[in-house]
């Protein structure tokens, strides 16, 4: 994983924030949001370490990098990939899950049990959302799918995305040139996640197709 981060995503970055700055964050934000893993962990506490850095001149205003800009620019972002996803499932989601969902195990009664669930809960789903990892990356397709109010989905995604950019931003310029560090401070997490995400996974269609073996007596007993 740190080689995969070493060898593609900060070259990408520096790259990218290089030659366009703020508009760079927008867009790996944006990138991030609909739905293509680019993890924010790193994209944004980057553009914090710039921030820091005095030497670092963002290319747009031939200025040092300001803050507050930045988590604009990761707002606006995150906030146009999630309409990306939001549309994605709004205009096929729902005919798609009706007519392929049996096959991932989705059955015709929680379509409607999602829509009911983001009518109620969506507010609290699309600003919250955005603070958990991997979620985020992908809630926004089943909020489409659900159809929840659009106006209500930009206002709440815009105030979570808001919050996390402030605090990943704000964190990066505090490790300054030792942000590098996020990287092992996470993998762990990143690790974890991943092996509760698959074991989810695996009890989820054991759940699904019946529980077989579940209950069953050794042969000959």
């Amino acid at each position: 994983m740190l080689a995969f981060i070493d060898q593609i995503v900060i070259p990408f970055l520096t790259s990218l924030y290089g030659a366009i700055g703020y508009l760079g964050v927008m867009v790996a934000s944006l990138i991030e949001s609909a739905m293509i893993p680019l993890p924010s962990e790193l994209i944004l506490p980057f553009a914090g370490f710039l921030v820091s850095d005095s030497a670092s001149v963002e290319p747009l205003t031939h200025g040092p990098w300001n803050f507050w800009l930045v988590v604009i620019a990761a707002t606006i972002g995150n906030v146009l990939g999630s309409l990306i996803a939001y549309a994605i499932g709004a205009w096929g989601g729902r005919p798609f899950l009706e007519r392929y969902g049996r096959y991932l195990l989705i059955r015709p009664h929680e379509i409607e049990t999602a829509e009911r669930f983001f009518a109620k809960w969506g507010s609290q789903t699309a600003f919250f959302s955005r603070f958990l990892p991997i979620v985020r990356t992908f809630i926004s397709f089943p909020a489409g799918v659900a159809r929840m109010p659009l106006g209500r989905f930009i206002v709440y995604s815009a105030a979570g995305a808001f919050v996390w950019s402030v605090g990943l931003v704000y964190g990066g310029t505090l490790l300054g040139a030792n942000w590098v560090d996020i990287r092992h401070a996470l993998q762990p997490f990143d690790l974890l996640i991943l092996v509760v995400f698959v074991i989810a996974v695996i009890l989820f269609i054991w759940w699904r197709i019946g529980m077989p073996g579940r209950g069953s007596k050794p042969a000959g007993s």
